[in-house]
């Protein structure tokens, strides 16, 4: 139709077109293919299919909008289309094309017919589309070629947390790859029944899975730390881990790793540099962790390769300490916290899946894993690298005495203090992090271009 924009991006995969279109069959495509910065809730993702649909809940602000789009033109192994038949868009039709490259490699070609919303100059949405699709396209091949990498059979894998920030990605990030994934659930949905409160866990329905992934565990910065919320902290980790470990040791087929979430915290706070060799230090948060990872050891004494990730700060525009700054820094409110010199060990979200998945392949990997980035930052450096990114200023710092007075003994230990990690393991076995930059791992999370 003579007038209407067309959007193409072509890139190469480095996969064949056929293991390319199969990745866009299977659960969690489509959460995948989600750029962090927007806001959409898949609410329904049938199976790619001759006239199957998909239905999506798109945030524009405090306005919501809601998008049904038709599968098409679907030919295995070459491609499909997408139509949208219902939602903001005047027209959006959307064609996705596998092209046989070689032997292992193919291109993926995506091209757009769309007409703008509302009414709005096409130029306005031009931008976004393009960086939205440039997005879809890295992330797309980036999780191909760690996949392809890690050469890691179809497992069943049981998951606690699911619902989490980590849980919530990392479910497609395997189930894409062809893995079956089990969610251990309290109340609410298929999965795996358990009760870490009331000591209850389904043991039948975990027998015989190949791996089990545990995030679960109260949100430590979800609030003041009053003596109550520190024991359902400590709680929350301790009996839920120690439960799932003596279930698994029990278990007349046993899974062969155990792969646990933990923290940077282990070593408690200050300017000291540590690896995975330092001894754990001080703190309510190095308390904790030493608690929470001492939960795993029924498991290690059955026999079962159990690794502990520690990871540090999570950068995802999704949730975390990221989606809470973001909002005052694009206001101009942002700053530094107290005097900015304490140090941030962190790690962006996709990075940290990678983590996981080598921890779920390598059979010679056990024991504790710095999931951080290579290089250490601090609150100010932190500040400087989201205000550049943003581009706004960042002048408006938090005195520490507000912190204290405001947040206690959360606040000394969370905000005011910190620790500078490295990641002696993972440098070790040629770990290749996707966002080693803090600047570049701010941008990809909220498609952003950082200020030269």
């Amino acid at each position: 139709m003579k007038g209407v924009p067309t959007y193409v991006r072509r890139s190469s995969l480095p996969v064949s077109a056929e293991a390319a279109f199969a990745w866009h069959t299977r659960p969690g495509a489509l959460e995948r293919l989600v750029p962090p910065w927007q806001r959409v809730e898949v609410l329904e993702a049938a199976p790619l299919a001759e006239g199957s649909r998909t239905v999506l809940r798109l945030g524009f602000g405090p306005f919501h909008a809601r998008w049904v789009a038709l599968h098409r033109d679907v030919v295995p192994g070459s491609g499909f289309t997408d139509e949208q038949v219902a939602g903001p868009f005047r027209r959006w039709v959307h064609a996705h094309r596998f092209l046989s490259e070689g032997e292992g490699t193919c291109a993926l070609e995506d091209r757009v017919r769309w007409e703008p919303p509302f009414g709005l100059p096409a130029p306005a949405l031009a931008s976004a589309i393009d960086r939205a699709f440039a997005f879809r396209h890295r992330r797309l091949a980036e999780d191909l070629r760690g996949h392809a990498a890690a050469g890691l059979p179809a497992q069943r894998i049981a998951v606690t947390g699911s619902t989490g920030l980590i849980g919530s990605a990392l479910l497609p990030f395997l189930t894409t790859a062809g893995h079956r994934v089990d969610r251990i659930v309290r109340h609410g949905g298929p999965g795996i029944r358990w009760d870490p409160a009331a000591g209850t866990l389904d043991a039948s329905a975990l027998d015989g899975v190949d791996a089990v992934v545990h995030l679960a565990g109260e949100n430590i910065g979800g609030g003041r730390w009053t003596p109550a919320r520190k024991r359902a902290i400590v709680e929350s980790r301790v009996r839920g881990t120690d439960l799932l470990a003596r279930t698994l040791a029990g278990l007349p087929r046993p899974p062969r790793v155990l792969v646990s979430a933990s923290a940077v915290g282990f070593y408690g706070s200050g300017p000291r540099e540590a690896d995975e060799s330092t001894p754990s230090g001080s703190g309510f948060l190095a308390e904790v962790v030493r608690a929470w990872e001492d939960a795993l050891r029924p498991a290690e004494q059955a026999g079962i390769r159990v690794v502990r990730v520690r990871a540090g700060v999570v950068l995802s525009a999704r949730g975390g300490m990221l989606a809470r700054v973001r909002l005052p820094f694009a206001a101009g409110v942002g700053g530094p916290i107290g005097s900015g010199e304490q140090p941030l060990s962190w790690i962006a979200l996709d990075d940290l899946l990678d983590v996981f998945l080598l921890a779920l392949t390598d059979l010679n990997l056990a024991g504790p894993v710095n999931a951080v980035a290579p290089a250490p930052t601090t609150n100010a450096g932190f500040t400087a690298a989201l205000a550049r990114v943003l581009r706004r200023p960042a002048l408006v710092r938090l005195p520490t005495f507000v912190v204290r007075t405001i947040f206690g003994d959360m606040g000394e230990e969370l905000l005011l203090s910190g620790q500078a990690v490295r990641p002696s393991r993972l440098t070790a076995l040629g770990f290749r992090w996707r966002a080693p930059e803090l600047e570049q791992a701010l941008a990809r999370e909220l498609g952003a271009c950082p200020r030269s």
